[in-house]
């Protein structure tokens, strides 16, 4: 089939002006995170029939693919056309061009969450604890409390000693019952840096009443300043938010931008189809599978923001949050907005009718074809994580010789 192709500059052009793009990188995933353009999201070719219909929902929305030389984007067009997709194109030159024109290369993935968060704690001075400084407060009985912003999974796997789970966007609805005296300091932790920093403002900007810290580095820092993991913990905060929390995140969505729709906005914005929309559900697991809203795919707030390109690789598009308590709903959409995205969040909607089940999972790839993330399992070579923290540190220097992320920071 003949392909119509784009350059370098019309990519960034509509970077620049807000338009509707999926850039897909068609390698697998760790050829992906080598290097790819910021806003490039990662469908291998030979995950097309699998992803396709769940992450690009509009079927004429703009789509350029490109590859580093592999032969990968015909056969990856043909593909899309086979499923209906009409407005694909390819990068002139993939890759290499978009190297020849200057311009930046991201390595790993999720970059672009991963440069946001550097850029709130450059922007916002996200006040840390080190790794030696967690431990003299756990060896001293401090009054602490310590909480895990990754998935549940992750956390099970190994954590900082008498953590509790906590994942990111449940940190204003829970925070209440995990650190119900002012006096206790909060110590938001993750693997690595992200989600923590994004956890710490995220309590910081809805006026916790508590001081808080993240965790520096997280488990990595934890692992190579030689302190122990724990494996195999099972605790989980429950529900109970400080005063004034719900009202606050929704100052907090308001601030950033974000607008709060009721069912009959959210029909004009389904009926719109030259936009893309996305719809999530940013509850945890188990309620979204009790009953949720008709066309709302489960995405969980914390992961939503931490890996967006690949919850909605389509950079430009619509989304709209579901979420009965409000409060995750609120805190997600701020930080989407923050990043650039025209978000929303549905007011209500959980009283009509509800369609009940678990949430889609799409097959894992191939472990051959994964990336292999220096913060997740065990057995990581230091030199590794060492580097891994070394490359988030220089994300916002990347972020401003890029120039096309507009990002702000409230």
């Amino acid at each position: 089939m003949k392909l119509s192709t784009v350059t370098p500059a019309d990519i960034r052009r509509a970077l620049l002006l807000r338009e509707e793009i999926a850039l897909l990188d068609l390698r697998y995933e760790a050829a992906f995170a080598t290097g790819h353009p910021l806003f490039a999201a990662n469908m291998a070719a030979d995950r097309i029939a699998i992803e396709a219909a769940v992450r690009l929902p509009r079927k004429d929305a703009p789509v350029v693919l490109f590859d580093d030389g592999e032969g990968l984007v015909a056969s990856g067009a043909e593909r899309l056309a086979a499923l209906g997709y009409s407005n694909v194109r390819a990068l002139d030159g993939g890759l290499k061009a978009w190297r020849a024109a200057g311009y930046e290369v991201f390595e790993d993935v999720n970059s672009y969450s991963k440069a946001f968060g550097e850029l709130v704690e450059a922007r916002r001075h996200t006040p840390s604890f080190s790794a030696d400084e967690v431990a003299k407060l756990i060896a001293d009985k401090a009054n602490i409390a310590i909480l895990d912003v990754r998935r549940f999974d992750e956390y099970a796997t190994m954590n900082i000693p008498g953590s509790v789970s906590v994942p990111g966007a449940e940190l204003v609805l829970r925070a209440g019952q995990a650190a119900p005296d002012p006096d206790t300091t909060i110590i938001v932790n993750c693997a690595g840096r992200t989600r923590s920093i994004i956890g710490t403002q995220s309590l910081i900007n809805a006026g916790v009443p508590n001081k808080v810290r993240a965790l520096r580095n997280g488990t990595i820092g934890w692992t190579l300043a030689r302190h122990t993991l724990a494996h195999g913990a099972g605790r989980r905060g429950a529900v109970g938010s400080f005063a004034g929390g719900p009202a606050n995140a929704r100052d907090v969505a308001y601030r950033a931008g974000v607008r709060h729709i009721g069912a009959n906005e959210m029909s004009a914005l389904v009926a719109e189809t030259s936009r893309t929309l996305y719809r999530f559900d940013v509850r945890d697991a188990e309620e979204y599978a009790a009953g949720h809203l008709p066309g709302f795919r489960h995405y969980p707030g914390g992961q939503l923001v931490q890996e967006t390109d690949m919850a909605a690789p389509v950079r430009g598009a619509r989304i709209l949050l579901a979420d009965d308590r409000g409060v995750r709903a609120d805190m997600t959409a701020s930080w989407l907005a923050q990043m650039g995205w025209e978000v929303y969040v549905l007011e209500g909607g959980y009283a009509g009718t509800l369609e009940v089940g678990p949430p889609l999972g799409l097959p894992k790839p191939d472990p051959a074809h994964r990336y292999r993330r220096p913060y997740e399992g065990t057995g990581i070579a230091e030199r590794a994580m060492q580097a891994y923290l070394d490359w988030e540190y220089g994300l916002v220097d990347q972020l401003r010789r890029d120039g096309t992320h507009g990002f702000y920071v409230i």
